[in-house]
């Protein structure tokens, strides 16, 4: 039995070659589960007692001899590889381009209709305090957004939040600059919502303000009439009386969209008007919280979801389609 193994260790030895297939074969007869040195283990159990450490011994050695050539083999197959250059001439793989997000799409759009009459962007922290984002719009100590089942808290004493609407930028930005301001305040709001196809914890608003001298609720609902036909091609509005504690008075606003289609009548509950944002004229509470005197000036604001208005021109019926990334639905908006 070791004159057998005696005769494998120089097999071993003696093998040298660069041929894949060739290695792949010795690699087999040896070192596979039905290889030689399966084999000679299996047959340790019946080799005498006074033969097995020799025995032993001379299979580690003969197990030892293959690695190493195996390795050897490895090494010299890798080395005889020739790199081949790349052709710098050579065509590049053409880039799919990607595509707009809806909602990016809508968003750009608005702000152009605004900023063709004069407004300009102004944008502020996500994270707010309870000033920016409560007290100085109005709203009272125990008013129901203050909640926790409302309001994404982050820390208590002083109150740091998710701000729950856009309009904080507005309260920082009047804070240091002087009238006139006209501005825009797109941007991501939270608020503490169940997740359903119509609401989310997180969302999209875009917000103006104006304040000047002798500014009118007939400049808010010109100023809307610009926008809604710009944005949608249809003119004709409606205001109903609505409340907002930081504006004073306070209307919504419904645009008509008409009854031409089984989906208009689903959308607009058979009415054919349609509820696109509020507004109103900023209450001298919040003006004065602005360090603007009221009695000098007046302004108005007015606000709205950017979903809501993406989900009415594309007829999209799930909110939780903006933030999945589903890339069949983006693509869709390539040709936007």
């Amino acid at each position: 039995m070791i004159e057998k193994i005696e005769e494998y260790l120089i097999e071993v030895a003696n093998f040298n070659s660069s041929d894949k297939e060739e290695i792949e074969q010795f690699r087999l007869r040896f070192n596979s589960k039905k290889g030689i040195l399966t084999d000679l283990f299996a047959q340790f159990k019946d080799v005498p007692n006074d033969q097995k450490k020799d025995f032993g011994q001379k299979i580690n050695t003969l197990k030892q001899a293959v690695t190493a050539k195996l390795d050897e083999a490895k090494e010299r197959t890798e080395s005889d590889i020739v790199l081949v250059k790349e052709d710098l001439t050579r065509p590049g793989f053409p880039l799919e381009l990607g595509s707009r997000h809806p909602i990016n799409l809508v968003k750009n759009k608005i702000i152009d209709i605004f900023k063709s009459i004069g407004f300009t962007l102004s944008d502020g922290p996500e994270i707010e305090d309870d000033w920016h984002n409560f007290s100085a719009l109005n709203l009272p100590e125990y008013h129901p957004a203050r909640d926790m089942q409302d309001t994404f808290f982050i820390s208590q004493n002083p109150d740091t939040l998710l701000r729950t609407h856009t309009s904080s930028v507005q309260i920082r930005y009047a804070e240091k600059n002087e009238p006139p301001i006209r501005i825009l305040s797109p941007g991501r709001v939270f608020r503490n919502e169940a997740i359903s196809s119509r609401s989310h914890c997180m969302f999209h608003q875009i917000e103006g303000l104006y304040i000047d001298e002798n500014v009118s609720f007939a400049d808010l609902k010109q100023t809307i009439q610009f926008f809604t036909t710009e944005l949608f091609g249809k003119s004709k509005i409606r205001m109903r009386p609505s409340y907002f504690p930081f504006t004073e008075p306070s209307a919504e606003v419904d645009v008509y969209w008409g009854l031409n289609s089984e989906t208009d009548y689903r959308i607009t509950k058979g009415t054919g008007w349609l509820e696109i944002m509020g507004c109103g004229m900023v209450d001298p509470a919040v003006l004065k919280n602005m360090n603007v005197d009221p009695e000098q000036y007046s302004g108005y604001a007015f606000g709205m979801g950017i979903e809501r208005i993406v989900m009415l021109l594309y007829q999209m019926s799930d909110i939780r389609m903006f933030s999945e990334n589903d890339v069949r639905m983006l693509q869709q908006f390539k040709s936007l």
